[in-house]
């Protein structure tokens, strides 16, 4: 089988770690297949809809819960199967891996249906595995390899994050400040949109490992703890680098107000300086008799001489109020 480009693609899984490929029209009599059924299906399509309606066997609350346009990672137990919503990152080219990729699961001893709208890795290497006799042989191995997969990827992307967090802290004082901050924003977006699925998946990973389901075997449920507690120090590491993120955001923020503050203060100096000096100008400036050194050839002189005294006096009081 195949998970790209499909509308509904079916192996039967050989207890082996091997897969036989069914075609769509052997899915309609569930009853003449023997082995563990492994279904994965296109949820928007047509198709993919109708067979679960007409051929799955599952109660409607099982389909609707496939089917819904909208998930949030869950694990819920009914029956003796379990119906399972987790999310992974979406690493096809050119798409961000915050947008993570929902997919949609029913897991019971014989059937094994995963439903989603776009490709997934993860389920591609599941099904590459098993082309090579090396995949899951029952529902609790295959439970525990998509579980691993999703986590693996996941761990990736969070290593990504950490190393261009840590990059930036050693860019705060050399980078451009403009620079920076917009590349914060990303990581700080990328962050966010990670743990809005990763903190519920967690808890899922660790409903799980409590559910009393008869297929999962005690190995099995070993490997699922371990997983979960691998994806309990991913989001540990994204609040972290989300912490990071943040100190190195108010670093840029108390840098770019230090700059702020010393060209006020330099202006303000500045304003100190010239502020006697454009009052004295704009007073002898005035057009009405009685300007004192009108008719004298060297008053201009002397006035300048003046004026460059007192910027002298200004000086000396600013250093010695340790102004300057």
């Amino acid at each position: 089988m195949t998970t790209n480009n499909f509308t509904i693609k079916a192996g039967l899984l050989d207890g082996r770690g091997g897969v036989t490929p069914l075609a769509s029209h052997e899915l309609a009599d569930l009853g003449a297949n023997r082995g563990l059924l492994w279904v994965h299906l296109n949820y928007a399509s047509t198709e993919g809809q109708s067979w679960l309606y007409q051929h799955s066997g599952l109660d409607e609350v099982i389909i609707e819960a496939l089917l819904a346009e909208e998930t949030r990672p869950r694990v819920t137990q009914i029956g003796s199967g379990l119906l399972m919503a987790l999310r992974g990152v979406n690493l096809t080219p050119g798409a961000d891996p915050e947008d993570m990729v929902s997919v949609r699961l029913w897991l019971d001893r014989n059937m094994i249906i995963s439903a989603g709208k776009r490709p997934l890795l993860s389920l591609r290497e599941v099904d590459a595995a098993l082309a090579n006799k090396v995949g899951p042989a029952t529902t609790g191995e295959f439970l525990v390899e998509i579980t691993h997969r999703l986590i693996e990827r996941v761990g990736e992307v969070i290593d990504d994050i950490e190393d261009q967090v840590a990059e930036m802290e050693e860019e705060v004082l050399t980078a451009e400040s403009n620079e920076l901050r917009t590349r914060l924003a990303d990581i700080r977006r990328q962050i966010i949109s990670l743990r809005r699925y990763l903190a519920p998946q967690r808890e899922a990973l660790n409903r799980l490992q409590v559910e009393k389901v008869d297929w999962i075997t005690e190995h099995d449920r070993m490997q699922l703890r371990e997983i979960s507690d691998r994806l309990t120090r991913q989001v540990e590491d994204l609040d972290a680098a989300r912490d990071r993120a943040g100190i190195t955001h108010e670093e840029i923020a108390s840098r770019l107000s230090e700059q702020a503050n010393r060209r006020m203060y330099f202006l303000s100096i500045v304003a100190a300086v010239f502020l006697p000096l454009s009052f004295l100008t704009g007073l002898l400036g005035i057009n009405v008799g009685g300007i004192p050194g009108s008719s004298s050839p060297m008053a201009f002189t002397v006035f300048c001489l003046l004026l460059a005294a007192l910027v002298g006096i200004e000086v000396w009081i600013f250093k010695k109020q340790k102004w300057l």
